[in-house]
């Protein structure tokens, strides 16, 4: 495979020694009711066309596939689009890409962006605009869009063991990941932290019209108004008829 267009990035040897160990974690356990309440939130149904950046293994968009949705699935990890790709329902495909350099032109009826991936992994100053604004060209007009977000918030408040950046907003984390041997390695863990009102400029900034932002958990997307208790926000946005 080719390098991603834009470089590498540095959750990329993360992705690479983790493998399948990835769906081992918690947080990846509640593949069905995510799907469930998205399909209810943007309106989802069977023949759509859907948009999954920052794919990861491809738990979402092998969901959506089982649904009867078309899902196509985009990482910036080969090895996380490999193990997407073995064994996934006819109607999900995957490819390699970077987020920040995504070149859809209104091709998606709906686009997904969950579990901090692509976008919550974003640091570096305008990236998180880049992966939104390529997002917003990706959606057909009317389109909608689904993005989880972490909260600033809950950060702040709750991990003891990583350090916030008030400066940039990130999360910073050193922990321990294990592949799927059980061979471990100490890694770095950026995350990028926001709250609702950044959430809103960041999408008013792409030409993306807010519908909502709901506190959610993993696992745990309900229609529940913003707070400072959930750890991740989701945003519920659409591209405007004729917006380019």
């Amino acid at each position: 495979m080719t390098e991603p267009a834009g470089g590498s990035h540095w959750f990329e040897p993360i992705a690479e020694h983790l493998g399948s160990a990835y769906l081992r974690y918690s947080f990846t356990k509640g593949t069905v009711r995510e799907i469930d309440a998205i399909i209810t939130m943007l309106g989802l149904e069977a023949g759509m066309r859907v948009l999954d950046v920052g794919c990861g293994p491809g738990r979402h968009s092998h969901e959506l596939a089982r649904r009867g949705i078309s899902a196509h699935g985009v990482d910036i990890s080969a090895r996380f689009i490999d193990i997407a790709t073995a064994g996934a329902p006819p109607l999900a495909t995957f490819g390699r890409m970077d987020a920040r350099h995504m070149p859809f032109d209104a091709e998606f009826d709906a686009v997904v962006c969950l579990c901090q991936g692509a976008f919550g992994l974003m640091t570096a100053g305008g990236e998180d605009v880049a992966v939104l604004a390529g997002i917003a060209r990706a959606l057909k007009p009317g389109g909608r869009l689904a993005l989880s977000a972490f909260s600033a918030y809950f950060s702040v408040r709750y991990h003891g063991d990583a350090v916030f950046d008030a400066d940039t907003g990130v999360s910073h984390e050193v922990t321990e990941i294990r592949d799927e041997n059980g061979s471990a390695r100490t890694v770095d863990l950026w995350t990028g932290c926001y709250t609702p009102r950044e959430l809103r400029l960041l999408a008013a900034a792409t030409g993306l019209q807010v519908e909502a932002i709901h506190s959610v958990d993993p696992g745990a997307y309900v229609a529940a108004p913003a707070s400072l208790e959930s750890s991740e926000y989701l945003l519920i946005a659409s591209r405007p008829p004729f917006h380019r």
